[in-house]
């Protein structure tokens, strides 16, 4: 229901840290700011593959396939994962956390159509 990814290039010394996530594959980048107690999603997408990469903060994710199939997972600090298309995802926030979500294709379609589901 989820994947665990592994980000292209890290580098740290004195100065700091640089962390590389991808240098290819996606067509959409968003930076998600969520607040402590905060519910998102309760959707999937038929088409966009989409991966998160946590800023700060930590996220509790719900995953659902369209199967019936569940999962859980908590995502801190350095995470990145990615959700297939068809997969229900929501999230919740037991603290203030900064998300790059990043889309293999946009959301929304030239004419308008979004590729957003809501969760029956």
């Amino acid at each position: 229901m989820y994947k665990c990814l592994k980000a292209d290039f890290h580098s740290q010394d004195e100065r700091g840290e640089l962390v590389q996530l991808v240098h290819e594959g996606y067509a959409q980048v968003n930076v998600l700011k969520s607040k402590k107690d905060a519910f998102r999603g309760g959707h999937y997408h038929k088409r966009s593959r989409e991966a998160f990469y946590v800023v700060s903060g930590s996220v509790d994710v719900s995953f659902a396939e369209l199967t019936g199939d569940t999962d859980q997972a908590h995502f801190a600090q350095g995470a990145f994962f990615e959700i297939p298309p068809c997969t229900v995802h929501s999230m919740s926030f037991p603290e203030d956390c900064v998300l790059l979500a990043l889309y293999d294709r946009p959301v929304a379609d030239p004419d308008g159509t979004m590729d957003i589901y809501r969760q029956k």
